[in-house]
């Protein structure tokens, strides 16, 4: 399936490993030049460098994603580098399990505000790429913990922040044919992640939760990538305000 992507202009945040990386690389596949950042420049360059294998353009640079000014400013310069701005994909995350001030204190920074601020910077470019071409995405990475409440736990609730933030965003840019989606992946592997590193360092409880998903498997940064990539093509025109869930089956709940 062609998803009309050939041309577009795409800017992904946290996107120098694992699922931002993945995402990264498929729009690139698929024709689309990249723009990436994350908090690492050497990782930065390196996936640029690879980025640019699939002929598009590519350009990256370190942000603290934190940093409000600085996330701007790097959307800013993306969407000038690039010629303009048709896909924005939030996927920087503090990546934090523990519920201390600074956890919270963290992912409101990182995740929910990382994720307004880097619409915020986007929107005039975006808006500019709805006018000429019809249709403009932001994605947004949650996690399937947003609905899963074993305790209280700050990841979880910064996660569904985001769930409401993009469904507003959704219904605010329609007629602007602005759409914002969710990509919500369950459990991802890939070495040095997550999960990676609780195989390596706990693997009895890296077992009991490949278990407790009906497919006996995690998924993959490539999976979690196509949900959200065709989430944000064109081929997608119709979908807005949506959260998909990319998780094996692993959670119980009829999402509607």
């Amino acid at each position: 399936m062609d998803l009309r992507l050939k041309g577009k202009k795409a800017v992904v945040t946290g996107a120098s490993r694992g699922i931002g990386r993945a995402i990264a690389e498929l729009l690139a596949e698929e024709g689309a030049d990249v723009a990436i950042c994350a908090r690492n420049e050497a990782q930065v360059q390196a996936a640029v460098a690879e980025l640019k294998r699939h002929g598009g353009a590519a350009w990256g640079r370190s942000v603290d994603i934190a940093d409000g000014a600085a996330l701007k400013g790097f959307v800013q310069q993306a969407g000038e580098t690039l010629g303009g701005i048709d896909v924005l994909v939030s996927n920087a995350s503090a990546l934090t399990v523990a519920s201390r001030d600074e956890d919270w204190q963290a992912l409101l920074d990182i995740d929910v505000m990382g994720a307004k601020r880097s619409f915020e910077a986007a929107k005039p470019f975006l808006e500019s790429a709805a006018q000429a071409n019809g249709d403009a995405a932001f994605v947004i990475i949650s996690s399937v913990s947003a609905a899963e409440a074993s305790g209280a736990s700050a990841y979880g609730a910064m996660k569904a922040a985001l769930i409401h933030l993009a469904k507003g965003l959704a219904r605010e840019n329609a007629a602007k044919k602005i759409r914002a989606n969710v990509v919500s992946p369950g459990t991802v592997f890939f070495e040095g992640g997550v999960w990676g590193n609780a195989k390596a360092q706990n693997p009895q409880f890296f077992e009991a939760m490949l278990k407790r998903n009906p497919t006996g498997r995690m998924a993959t940064p490539e999976e979690v990538a196509a949900a959200a990539v065709f989430l944000a093509s064109p081929r997608s025109g119709f979908t807005t305000g949506v959260n998909l869930l990319v998780d094996g089956a692993i959670s119980a709940r009829v999402n509607f």
